[in-house]
This record gives structure tokens, sequence and C-alpha cells, in this order.
């Protein structure tokens, strides 16, 4: 029997013949055992490749800073000289670090899409951008004290949110919002330069035109790759004069003008507002669950606008009694704020990467009390749900509670 698979150009010539493969495996892994050297292996070059590849520590420098709008700034990074890093973690087009940052004495962690490429890293730079956000935290912070010279602290690349070939189609359709264009553009210039074989229409939603980022970039882009890349900038202003753009928001019918649905991918990266409103566009479409990629947004910025969360708690601050190692500590919560943005007010400097339930790097015991988990953001395993574990960046506090949580790493 003989079957083709054009697309990967595979060949199987026989099932009899597979299965019968399989039966040298055991005596040919002897033979390679006799003839194998008794000396001991001395060296251990995969986990000293897993080092290099997943770090838990990047100590990270800026060597640069570019205005892209009013609101956006791109911040190049590059190793810091006098720490162990010397060299930065590959990735793939579409990943995120997660920043540590100490902002008037408290710890605190945010991911960042990295908005360079790959082949970026190999050269000796990451860069991300980030938008400045009204009343943001941390954002308001890096705008007044982030310059050249400033010292950075990062994980290594994490996140799923990128191409796979065994798993998603050949044309991708990137759904972004705001500053959430930042992953695509990675994937944009990968493709571009050759080492992601893949075809791309990005419908980027913006508010205003002074706010979209990269426009001058992507269209050179577009123009020197106009078979593989295509972007179209939808706006919700009242007056559009730049080319390319619609004026409304991304709608299954603008997705049905530029796109064919049943033969793409859809990758969507912007705030929880945009997320609502697409997936709801999308499901006009009955796509399988595969065919559509969603990036971490991040803490959910009202809670409240979810209508199962209990209005009754809204205004009540609760008390945590908190393990972590040999310290118990009584910190006040709340309930309308995360129980790691608690934790991290308290300066208990928790574990935390992806702030939106799907890493499960802060993943800790719920020893008593109640909390609402955001069903988005509910990535917890069967397992954990049943023993009481539960993921502080993705809960809210709805009565006093006791916790185990773990020390950072």
């Amino acid at each position: 029997m003989k079957e083709e698979n054009k697309k990967f150009d595979i060949t199987v010539k026989s099932n009899t013949r597979d299965l019968f493969a399989f039966t040298k495996l055991v005596p040919n892994r002897k033979k390679r055992f006799e003839k194998a050297s008794n000396e001991p292996i001395t060296k251990d070059p995969m986990n000293k490749l897993a080092v290099r590849l997943h770090p838990l520590r990047q100590y990270l420098v800026i060597s640069d800073i570019k205005n892209e709008t009013n609101s956006t700034k791109t911040f190049k990074l590059t190793p810091d000289p006098n720490s162990n890093t010397k060299e930065l973690a590959y990735f793939r087009a579409g990943q995120y670090l997660s920043l540590k940052v100490q902002v008037n004495g408290v710890a605190i962690t945010r991911p960042y899409s990295i908005s360079s490429t790959p082949s970026d890293a190999l050269k000796g730079f990451y860069e991300i951008t980030i938008r400045k956000e009204e009343h943001g935290f941390l954002t308001e912070y890096i705008w007044d004290n982030w310059k050249n010279g400033t010292k950075v602290e990062s994980s290594g690349p994490e996140g799923y949110f990128f191409y796979e070939p065994l798993r998603d189609l050949e044309q991708i359709v990137g759904i972004a919002g705001g500053s959430g264009i930042t992953p695509f553009r990675s994937i944009i210039k990968e493709i571009a330069e050759g080492k992601l074989d893949a075809k791309i229409t990005l419908l980027y939603g913006s508010s205003e035109e002074a706010d979209i980022i990269f426009y001058d970039e992507f269209k050179e882009i577009e123009k020197n790759n106009p078979s593989k890349i295509k972007t179209v900038y939808i706006l919700s202003c009242d007056v559009v004069s730049l080319e390319g753009c619609e004026k409304g928001f991304i709608t299954k019918e603008i997705i049905e003008k530029y796109c064919d649905a049943n033969s793409s991918t859809f990758f969507i990266c912007g705030p929880q507002i945009m997320y609502n409103f697409v997936e709801e566009e999308l499901n006009k479409f009955k796509l399988p669950v595969k065919r559509i990629r969603r990036e971490a947004f991040g803490e959910v910025k009202d809670i409240l606008t979810n209508p199962d969360f209990p209005k009754e708690v809204a205004e009540k601050i609760f008390k945590i009694k908190v393990h972590i190692g040999n310290l118990l500590k009584e910190i006040p919560a709340i309930a309308t704020e995360s129980v790691l943005i608690a934790l991290e007010r308290a300066n208990l400097n928790p574990p935390s990467k992806c702030r939106s339930g799907e890493c499960g790097f802060c993943r800790s015991l719920l020893i008593d009390g109640k909390v609402y988990i955001n069903p988005v953001s509910d990535w917890r395993k069967g397992g954990d749900k049943k023993f009481n574990y539960f993921h502080p960046c993705a809960s809210y506090p709805i009565s006093d509670l006791e916790i185990k949580i773990p020390r950072d790493i």
C-alpha cells in the first residue's frame, strides 16, 4: 500500500513494514549499548542547551529608545555586561518576556511581547514595544524612569502565541488591537526574512490614526512582500484619511472582505474588550477551536464587567493569611483586584509571568475561603480544581482567605 502526503512530501511504503521495524528497536539498542564506551559521561550538552534556551532570569540593559507614537515607545534590550547574561535566549516569533520591575520598593511583573525577530536575538538584542496606559501603575513609572543604561530583569521567552506549521494552516489572519500589534511585528518580520513559511493578512483595529503603531514600517514590508503580507487598518474614529484603512470595527463582513476564513488560522491579540467583540464575530464562521489562537491578554482591567462576578462584595476588603516558606503573614485584599496584586502590594514578591492564568507559574494552594476565578482565564488542570489549587493572577477574593504560595525562583 502506498500513500502520499503532497504537502509534506512523505511516502508511507507499507504499514506492515513500519510495524516490523519496531521489532528491531530493542535488538538494535542492545547492540549500541554493547559498542558504547565504559567511560562515564562528564558533559551534559542537552542540559546546557536547555539552560541557554530557557533561562530562569535574563539581566538586560536598555541600549536604545524609539518613539513610535505619542503614547508608545520601543525599547531595545541587550545583555547587561556586568551580569552573567552573556547571550540572549532564542525564541519563537510571538512569544513574550515577563519583566520584573521594582516600583517604589515593590517588585511587580508584567508580560510584554517581543516585537523584534528571533534572528535579532542571535544578533544580541530584543525589542519590546510598550504603550503608556492612563493611570497605568507600571507604564507611568517606565515613562518617568527608563532611559539608556537602565537595567531590566526579565524571564526567558514565554508563551504559546506562535505559528506552528504542524498545527496551523499556511494562511494566517492576524487580528490586533492597540498594543496587541507587537507580537505580529515579530511574526511579520520573520515572514519577510524568509524564516517563517507562511502568509499573513493583518487586520489592525485602532481608535485614532495617531494611535496606529508601525504603520510606515508595515507598509514598507508589505510593499516588498506583496504575495505574503497584507495589512488592513480598521479605525473607529469619525475621519479616516490614511491609505489602506477601513472605518468601523473588525466585523464578520470585514473579515470576509479580506480573508477566506475557512482556509485560515486566526491569531488574536489585543485588549479584553476587543477579544469579546471579535470572538462573537468569529463564532459566526463556526470554525474549529484549533483554528483560533489567542494571546494571553494579562489581567482583566474591570472584573465587575463579568456578569457572574458577585457584585455584593465589590466594595469589600478581605484578609488573606499567606503561607510562604516558614513565613505567615496577614494582608488586605480588595475584592475587585486579583490575589496576585494583593500579594505584590504587600511586597511578598510572588512568582508570576503571564498574569492571565495561562502559564501556571503562580499556582498556589487555597487552604480556606472562596475566590472568584475569571472563566476566560481559568487554565487549571482537572486535578488542580479537585485539590483546591488556583492561579492568583486570575482569581479574586470574595471572602477572607488562607493560602499557601511558592517562593519566587
